[in-house]
């Protein structure tokens, strides 16, 4: 959830680390911090509350020149934000400096007994008891500050990644991973280390992402050292990165939200490119053509997911349904993996996480695995856990994406579910290959259909004008549209802090009806589908309480046009193919009511970009 981010080298440590955590500062911006290791062996640590532009403010006239050092972005689990608990954390008599990101469950028992020794503690944070073990374990053994880590890391239960640095060696850092990413640049005279490659993608492509339980040494002028826990020494595997600099600028526009908002005709073309062939007739997706019996023998199908990936999950299984006649089940991650889940071989789990280090999904996914059944990942962060941890999967291929509410990455999961249940049903022949090419084809102009949704920008910019301060919102929608209503739903709360529900319209005369008034206004997502005749009504419904209705709708629709109070018209689709373009109306909508309330929509408060945390 944090970022951390670490540099030993022949540049500025503070600029590159600075530049580091404003690149992180999506994955959380309650506080920040930095420490450095000078020459000299002093170690200097500052950090401040707030964003990381408050800690270059606070920064300004200290002393940041330094040979080594490491910096954190924090979202607050243990103690709320501020000066105090913000990171790093020292060691209690000051030579050592840690960050971390990640939960240690046991950090209470581990407290209590560094106290009966005598530590004393200045934060309400799991963090500090760290870097108090570990101090407390390299004067008692008299031994190095990697092996100290090693002990330290043997005695945590959790999750963690974490990064130390000591004060009379300014030319070493040590990092550890356990559920929670890591990854080091290697470059020129100079190596680097982040949460991801973000802050350092402009320095060099080579890569190493550290596996769960390894303890990497980073030693300047040295080569990389990785061993496990037992102190074995793994094998180092350097891969390129895929990334350019351009991906991690706004490229013009205010905020990263809009930019991935505008972004999706291509993000979705990256999506499909390649995996749909002779003319929208074969769908070639090789995680599913190499376990073609998995998926044909499959009995069942759980996707598990959160956030916005379980609404994408929703989805999937409406189309794995419909397209292949295989019953699908959809579960909270966090849920599923306490639930006693019942699993077996026969069985296939498809696991979705953006970032592909959601701690739940994750967890999740290695329950699934254990049990037996055969696990697919669907993530967009190459080198990330999720495709570690899974049988067999696929990549979305949209990008990083930086804005913390999801949009491109949603439309992209979206998209690869798609070709997921088309692909499968080719293979079971649940689908005929005619009506099978006629969706293949629609598939390969959807980035054209975006594109021209895109043009209602000015019109939906307007229309956010009326509803602003509206303090309630229902989204409704029916079969494929209901995930897009609860979607849509939570993009508004997400950035603007109102309060929003997402019902199937069916289910709005069971309760939410009693809410609908002038005060009260309805988002209904209705296209031209088999449902659309149920929906009308619904919509009737609402206009005879007297509700203000939004609609999104296919274009040339005349009854529903006649009934809503504003009304905005998306391409004719196959019905399978509605959500994406149904989606990015109600992204954009969210975006600009969020900026008319002055929001910071790409850092909302209490928000972060990867949830690897419980």
């Amino acid at each position: 959830m944090c970022g951390i981010v670490g540099y030993i080298g022949k540049g500025n440590v503070y600029d590159i680390l600075i530049k580091g955590l404003h690149r992180l500062e999506y994955r959380g911006y309650d506080s920040a911090g930095i420490a450095l290791v000078d020459k000299d062996g002093k170690l200097k640590v500052y950090k401040t509350k707030g964003k990381v532009s408050n800690l270059e403010d606070y920064c300004q006239d200290k002393n940041t020149e330094a040979g080594a050092g490491i910096a954190h972005t924090r979202w607050a689990t243990h103690g709320e934000p501020s000066d105090k608990n913000a990171h790093p954390h020292y060691s209690e008599d000051g030579n050592l400096a840690l960050v971390h990101n990640g939960t240690i469950e046991n950090y209470k028992i581990l407290k209590d007994a560094l106290e009966q020794h005598g530590c004393k503690f200045q934060s309400e944070t799991d963090t500090e008891v760290l870097v108090q073990l570990i101090e407390y374990i390299k004067v008692k053994n008299n031994c190095s500050l990697a092996d100290a880590v090693r002990e330290a890391m043997n005695q945590v239960v959790g999750a963690y990644a974490i990064a130390v640095v000591e004060k009379d060696k300014p030319d070493t850092i040590i990092a550890a991973r356990k559920s929670s990413p890591l990854v080091i640049g290697i470059g020129d005279d100079e190596t680097f280390l982040a949460s991801d490659a973000t802050p350092f993608v402009e320095y060099t492509k080579d890569v190493v992402y550290l596996k769960d339980e390894e303890i990497a040494i980073i030693k300047q002028g040295e080569p990389l050292k990785v061993l496990t826990l037992d102190n074995r020494e793994s094998k180092i595997d350097v891969t390129t990165l895929e990334l350019s600099i351009s991906q991690l600028e706004k490229g013009g526009y205010p905020h990263f939200m809009l930019k991935e908002i505008f972004e999706q005709p291509d993000t979705l073309r990256d999506c499909i490119r390649g995996r749909i062939i002779d003319g929208g007739g074969k769908i070639n997706i090789s995680g599913l053509n190499d376990n073609k019996e998995k998926f044909c023998e499959a009995k069942r199908i759980v996707i598990v997911a959160c956030g916005t990936s379980w609404h994408a999950a929703l989805l999937g299984k409406y189309l794995i349904q419909d397209m292949c006649r295989i019953p699908v089940e959809v579960e909270y991650a966090s849920e599923f993996r306490y639930s006693n889940p019942v699993l077996d071989d026969k069985d296939v789990v498809i696991a979705i996480s953006q970032s592909g280090e959601t701690a739940d999904t994750l967890a999740a996914a290695k329950i699934a695995r254990e049990m037996g059944a055969f696990v697919f990942g669907i993530s967009n962060s190459v080198g990330s856990s999720i495709p570690r941890e899974t049988d067999s999967g696929t990549y979305i291929h949209v990008g990083p994406e930086i804005g913390v509410a999801s949009t491109k990455a949603f439309t992209g999961q979206v998209m690869v579910l798609t070709l997921l249940a088309l692909g499968i049903a080719q293979m079971r022949n649940t689908m005929d290959e005619a009506k099978i090419k006629e969706i293949g084809r629609e598939v390969l102009h959807i980035p054209e259909y975006v594109q021209e949704v895109l043009k209602l920008n000015d019109t939906i910019e307007r229309l956010s004008l009326i509803y602003t301060y509206a303090r309630n919102f229902l989204y409704l929608g029916r079969g494929y549209s209901y995930p897009v209503a609860l979607e849509g739903a939570l993009k508004l709360k997400e950035i603007s802090y109102i309060h929003a529900e997402g019902y199937p319209a069916a289910e709005m005369k069971h309760g939410p009806i009693a809410l609908i008034d002038a005060e009260m206004p309805s988002v209904i997502i209705a296209p031209q589908d088999h449902l659309y005749e149920k929906i009308v009504s619904n919509v009737q419904q609402v206009k005879a309480r007297g509700g203000n209705i939004i609609a999104i709708v296919t274009k040339g629709d005349t009854v529903i046009r006649n009934i809503a109070d504003h009304v905005l018209e998306v391409p004719e689709l196959p019905e399978c193919l509605t959500p994406i373009i149904t989606s990015i109306p109600l992204q954009l909508l969210s975006y600009y009511i969020a900026i008319n309330k002055g929001k910071d929509v790409d850092m909302p408060r209490n928000l972060a970009k990867s949830v690897t945390v419980e």
